[in-house]
């Protein structure tokens, strides 16, 4: 024998809001996750090169920051990352690779501090070309940095 139907079926929504907030925070967290740069990195001057806003970038770029440690024992030596976390060249060369094979096509963008030696700046470009990627850009400043030169004296010191 059935079941009555019932004059006012009801669902329950509680789940399905649970579901919904925690969608919303993985997003939020993924994204500034995704957003966070090195803020001590001092560009380079450009004043005569292509100007591009963050709206104007593709969605699928990938930017690395070669900066230098601020503190601790490696005071002074080069520190590569992505977002918040430090990596290694051959780090850079897994992602870059496993990006490749997502999107086939995408632009490096690297920031790095002006006073960072050539070789930090070297090893990224190498990593990136040996997974695949030729299109590697530079981010600079357009002002100029007469305050952060009176800084590299000061470190070169």
């Amino acid at each position: 024998m059935g079941k009555k139907p019932q004059e006012n079926p009801q669902l329950d929504m509680t789940p399905m809001i649970d579901v919904v907030f925690e969608l919303i925070i993985f997003f939020v967290v993924t994204l500034v996750e995704a957003q966070k740069k090195d803020e001590s990195i001092e560009l380079e001057d450009g004043k005569h090169g292509i100007v591009l806003t963050p709206e104007e970038l593709p969605p699928t770029h990938m930017q690395i920051d070669i900066g230098l440690h601020q503190n601790g024992p490696k005071k002074g030596k080069p520190r590569i990352s992505m977002g918040d976390i430090e990596i290694t060249p051959a780090e850079i060369k897994n992602r870059v690779a496993q990006r490749l094979k997502k999107y086939k096509d995408f632009p490096v963008m690297v920031r790095a501090d002006f006073a960072v030696p050539h070789k930090a700046v070297a090893q990224v470009m190498n990593a990136c070309t040996e997974a695949g990627v030729w299109k590697i850009s530079f981010v600079a400043v357009q002002e100029d940095k007469t305050n952060a030169r009176k800084r590299l004296k000061k470190i070169k010191k």
